[in-house]
């Protein structure tokens, strides 16, 4: 099997469509397919920030739902509106603001229709994904090597989050720890979560968080060909989201 690793969309619809034509896919049946049978990957994130949230999640649940037109594993924003759609008391900034206010907009049915698909989803899907044919695993925010296997609480905090320290950056950006340094396995391990100004490849690790939403670009990582496909954003530049 080959697959395309898609990065964190947070609601840049017409970024992925774009994207999803440079990888050579052809809108059928309401999804995105591959005339050669390749599979997406989305990594997470594919809400809040951006201007399409709804839009995103009535695609990915159309291709991603039943796993088989793609792949889908959750990141922090995920994990955050699934629990604004389980009615627990969360706080509405750093993106979800802007889905909770597209969600509002909708009728009740279609408000209805749309937390049960973006939960299913949610509930379906793995923590992370372990794609032993190109010898890969992806995780929203990555994994270190003993972690893979693993489910407890630790290494899902590690798995959506990151390594973090507990501090901030004069912006305001969480500090975390370097894992990708400290890896030496042989699978590829392909993660966003951090938004960089270009993939950055580090011993068999990729972060792929191009910064779509911040005004860069969106990546997609090609496997088995260890290939990267980016296309412009059409988002405002922020500067300051970036780490690298």
């Amino acid at each position: 099997m080959k697959y395309d690793v898609i990065g964190d969309v947070h609601g840049c619809l017409d970024e992925l469509t774009q994207l999803f034509s440079a990888l050579g896919y052809r809108w059928e049946r309401g999804r995105f397919v591959h005339p050669d049978g390749r599979i997406p990957v989305f990594l997470g994130d594919i809400t809040d920030r951006g201007p399409q949230s709804m839009e995103t999640i009535r695609l990915v649940y159309a291709m991603a739902a039943d796993q088989q037109y793609a792949r889908y594993i959750p990141g922090n924003h995920c994990n955050k509106l699934y629990r604004y759609f389980l009615g627990n008391n969360v706080q509405l900034k750093h993106g979800l603001e802007t889905t909770a206010a597209e969600y509002k907009e909708l009728p009740d049915a279609e408000q209805f229709r749309i937390r049960q698909q973006f939960m299913t989803l949610y509930e379906n899907a793995p923590l992370y994904l372990e794609l032993p044919d190109v010898e890969a695993v992806v995780a929203h925010a990555g994994i270190k090597e003993d972690y893979i296997g693993r489910y407890d609480k630790k290494v899902k905090t590690f798995v959506l989050y990151g390594d973090i320290t507990g501090q901030f950056d004069d912006h305001g950006r969480p500090i975390r720890r370097d894992w990708a340094q400290h890896y030496h396995g042989d699978r590829w391990i392909v993660y966003g979560h951090t938004p960089v100004k270009a993939p950055r490849m580090v011993n068999q690790t990729i972060n792929i968080d191009t910064g779509c939403v911040f005004g860069n670009q969106l990546t997609a990582f090609r496997l088995p060909e260890a290939e990267t496909v980016s296309v412009p954003s059409k988002q405002p530049y922020v500067e300051e989201k970036f780490s690298t």
